[in-house]
């Protein structure tokens, strides 16, 4: 009999302390709302917000009490990980979380302070509101919890996958697109042959005291025919010195490439010369021509830098003199072929029209 009384009395003492604990511990309710990726508005009808909104306004209704007071407060953590950093993930995620809450207290009449917000630049694009209630008033059993948390982490991970593939077909679609946009935009990598007439000024024959003007005709893009001409004449040392010079050089380009700017060209030269550098003077005719090449360097709409040389052959027939009291004297009649470069060029182009 004695044995009885003491088990009864051992049962009765570990009911008495096992059901305050029982009634004591508590479960996480989590409710979960979609965000739109990039996105901070609160769509209620969307992906299935309207239902969370739905079940969490029992919930809050069920324990209005407890949380009005302060003794359940909700847990709201606002998500995202769609942006390019993680200054504009925090933002957008406590902007989130604020539309969620500005929902629960209109809906719900509860206030600012019954909530403890945290915000999270990771994991995706939702708000989670989560209420740690008692055992006896959770819907669910432990298992159903459970299976219900291992559902939400499917489907985030579902959600997560989908966003990615749609995202990449996004950037594929955008890929494929961008070269027909290039093609449409106007560019100066392709033909900047914008001008007609343009004059010319070689700034190496200015250089040598040797005024240079010339003009261009551009056929169209890839044709182009120029004239140059040269002249100058200078005398010092009571005139014992001289320097004197006619050219015209005609010539025909070709230009090459996308932004047409290389070309290749044949030229024409004539011209008479009188140099007396010297005690021997020489003065006569000159003619030639050969093959030119170079390249237009684009400075503004309305200019351009053309650096040019020419190769050939240059015919001279021209004679020797001395001067003598101020007076020529002939000493000799010569002929010259001359094979090498016959013009190069640093040349300003101004685009007339």
């Amino acid at each position: 009999m004695s044995k009885k009384v003491s088990f009864l009395t051992l049962f009765l003492w570990l009911t008495a302390v096992t059901f305050p604990v029982m009634a004591q511990q508590k479960t996480d309710t989590t409710y979960t709302f979609r965000f739109v990726p990039q996105k901070d508005m609160f769509y209620v009808p969307w992906n299935g917000n309207d239902t969370e909104l739905a079940r969490l306004l029992e919930c809050i209704e069920r324990n209005r009490t407890d949380i009005l007071d302060g003794k359940l407060p909700l847990y709201v953590d606002g998500y995202c990980n769609s942006l390019g950093s993680e200054a504009e993930n925090l933002a957008t995620a406590k902007i989130r979380a604020n539309r969620v809450k500005s929902e629960l207290i209109i809906r719900a009449e509860i206030k600012e302070e019954n909530f403890i917000t945290r915000n999270h630049a990771t994991e995706g694009d939702f708000v989670t509101v989560r209420l740690t209630i008692p055992v006896k008033e959770t819907a669910a059993t432990d298992a159903e919890a459970e299976a219900r948390r291992k559902a939400e982490a499917e489907r985030l991970e579902a959600e997560k996958r989908a966003e990615q593939e749609r995202l990449a077909e996004e950037q594929r679609k955008a890929e494929e697109a961008r070269p027909n946009i290039l093609a449409d935009t106007p560019s100066e990598t392709k033909i900047t042959t914008d001008y007609h007439l343009s004059l010319r000024a070689n700034l190496l024959r200015w250089a040598t005291l040797t005024p240079d003007l010339g003009l261009e005709w551009r056929i169209c893009p890839s044709w182009g025919i120029a004239v140059n001409g040269s002249w100058t004449s200078w005398t010092w040392s009571d005139k014992d010195r001289r320097y004197a010079l006619w050219e015209v050089a005609p010539e025909v380009r070709y230009y090459m490439g996308e932004k047409k700017a290389w070309y290749l060209g044949a030229m024409f030269k004539a011209g008479q010369f009188n140099y007396k550098l010297s005690e021997t003077g020489k003065q006569g005719d000159l003619m030639g021509g050969g093959i030119t090449a170079g390249y237009q360097l684009r400075l503004n709409k309305a200019l351009d830098l053309d650096f040019n040389l020419g190769l050939g052959c240059l015919h001279a027939d021209y004679e020797q003199y001395e001067t003598i009291g101020g007076v020529r004297v002939r000493a000799g009649k010569e002929t010259k072929n001359w094979w090498g470069p016959i013009n190069a060029g640093v040349t300003l182009v101004w685009k007339l029209f």
